[in-house]
């Protein structure tokens, strides 16, 4: 446990000072740029391995968290980081840079979707997006499964879940009620074990 706390401290200590400005700039990018589900990859991409502002560890948690809370996961995962950078006010900022671009961007296509809608080639366009959302996000997690520590419980609880939510459709509350419980647990099996083996 000491071992992670110096860790974490390490990593603060470490952390670029980031200006509320520039986290407003970030995240105005972010929300003008991205599209549903591929918005926690942009910011993956943008965050951790442009800019270096968060580590791998810190965004699973934060992208965690942002899935298991109430409301949107784009909010969430902005809200998370800007904490995590600059506190309260950071997160505040992260988070209107996020939904202002992204609210007037979907006003703007609201209309020309209503207006242009009934063309197949709109469809076809909107797959496309759905597609490379998809691909971004499933990029994503793969690479940031990629450095997570080797054990066997990891993925088996992440294809379980994705079994139950993504194939069988069960409601998420429930599972992640099963899931978080079965994961700490093993993960304090396991912190337990490395300690004994010391």
């Amino acid at each position: 446990m000491a071992t992670d706390s110096s860790s974490l401290a390490d990593s603060e200590f470490n952390r670029p000072k980031v200006s509320l400005m520039a986290l407003l700039g970030a995240f105005v990018r972010l929300g003008m740029a991205t599209f549903g589900g591929g918005v926690q990859a942009w910011v993956h991409h943008d965050i951790v391995v442009k800019r270096g502002w968060l580590d791998e560890k810190e965004f699973l948690s934060g992208l965690t968290v942002a899935q298991v809370l109430p409301g949107a996961n784009p909010v969430n995962i902005a809200l998370y980081v800007g904490m995590r950078l600059r506190g309260g006010v950071g997160g505040t900022i992260a988070v209107l840079g996020m939904v202002i671009p992204a609210f007037c961007v979907i006003l703007v296509l609201g209309y020309l979707y209503r207006t242009y809608g009934h063309f197949e080639i709109v469809h076809f366009v909107l797959a496309g997006m759905a597609a490379a959302a998809v691909g971004a996000t499933l990029q994503m997690g793969i690479k940031v499964a990629a450095r997570l520590p080797r054990n066997v419980m990891a993925p088996v609880v992440a294809g379980v879940c994705f079994a139950v939510v993504g194939i069988l459709r069960w409601p998420m509350v429930p599972v992640v009620a099963v899931a978080a419980p079965v994961s700490i647990a093993w993960a304090f099996v396991l912190e337990r074990k490395a300690r004994n083996d010391r």
